[in-house]
């Protein structure tokens, strides 16, 4: 049988694996700086800075506690009492602290209707830890044991600084906004005026025994337009003078 020598073919792809001397390292760093991670006067620097970042905050809530402090001093006892009245109100677990959604409504009992995120960083700024519950470790399918995952405890607003906050919200707040809540306590239902039945009800709440013709006397007395009830600007020019 005839034979045909077939000529070599070179490979086209060489790896080197298996070679003797061959190297899987790196290339060297021709730059001279580290491989991995930051410095150590890099990292020093960024602690450094973490930490004077720590100070100013703590320094500046200190401030705002301290001059919340002030101004609770200023307040009337009245404005002080309905402070802790609000807070008391929806404190529902009665533990002298707030959650996110217990501080919105006191806020707003107060007459301050804050968006999501400032009540989120009113929490994150003044808020403490709450105390989480502790976890069972489970067990895998090998049987070893496994440290479940924990979200990080929820921010609580304690009563002092729920005071002092409010104290500096109150004291800042303009005079007409006091008024304008004045009128809301007595304009039942938001209908934009107040009538002899308002007149009667709060007379009621507040234990005064007041006659009909003498609570009459007082809508006529301010009543300009003769409407027979006050409105949001008579209500505010009986209160300004």
């Amino acid at each position: 049988m005839a034979t045909s020598n077939h000529p070599s073919y070179p490979s086209r792809y060489t790896t080197g694996l298996g070679r003797a001397g061959a190297s899987s390292s790196a290339p060297p760093n021709t730059f001279n700086t580290p491989a991995y991670g930051p410095s150590g006067k890099t990292a020093q620097r960024i602690e450094a800075d973490r930490l004077e970042a720590q100070r100013r905050e703590r320094e500046e809530r200190e401030r705002i506690m301290q001059a919340g402090q002030n101004q609770l001093g200023e307040l009337s006892e009245e404005q002080r009492e309905e402070i802790v009245e609000a807070f008391n109100l929806f404190d529902l677990d009665q533990d002298k602290h707030i959650d996110y959604h217990e501080l919105k409504v006191a806020m707003k009992a107060l007459g301050f209707d804050l968006p999501k995120s400032e009540i989120h960083s009113i929490l994150q700024a003044h808020g403490v830890p709450s105390n989480p519950q502790p976890m069972s470790k489970s067990k895998n399918a090998a049987g070893s044991s496994q440290q479940p995952y924990q979200p990080p405890p929820r921010l609580l607003l304690p009563l002092a600084s729920f005071q002092t906050l409010m104290a500096a919200r109150i004291r800042d707040r303009h005079p007409q906004e006091e008024i304008l809540r004045a009128f809301d306590l007595f304009d039942e239902g938001g209908k934009g005026s107040i009538t002899v039945q308002d007149l009667k009800r709060v007379a009621r709440e507040l234990g005064e025994g007041l006659q009909d013709e003498e609570l009459e006397a007082m809508i006529e007395e301010f009543d300009m337009d003769g409407d027979g009830a006050i409105s949001r600007d008579e209500f505010v020019g009986i209160c300004l003078g």
